[in-house]
């Protein structure tokens, strides 16, 4: 478990996604729920910038366009990680 919590933060999060379950069973779901939940709250954190900046009304148009890039990314990176913790439904 060790080894995967220093690789989970060096990977990728789209690397976890081309995990196979047996892979994905190894690494401690509470870490994955953890880095879920930092997400969130980063993801949380630049929609209130981006309003605040926008609400200002005065802004860097760039700067603006940086943050909502930098919150879409955040946004695939919860996706990712979402759709790794659900298990996979085989009917």
């Amino acid at each position: 478990m060790f080894e995967w919590h220093n690789r989970l933060g060096e990977q990728s999060i789209q690397g976890i996604a081309r995990l196979t379950m047996t892979e994905l069973e190894r690494v401690d779901r509470e870490v994955l729920e953890g880095r879920l939940n930092e997400l969130r709250t980063m993801h949380r954190d630049l929609d209130g910038a981006i309003d605040a900046l926008v609400h200002k009304g005065i802004y860097d148009y760039l700067q603006l366009q940086r943050l909502k890039k930098q919150k879409l990314q955040l946004k695939d990176q919860i996706a990712t990680l979402e759709n790794a913790l659900v298990p996979d439904i085989i009917a």
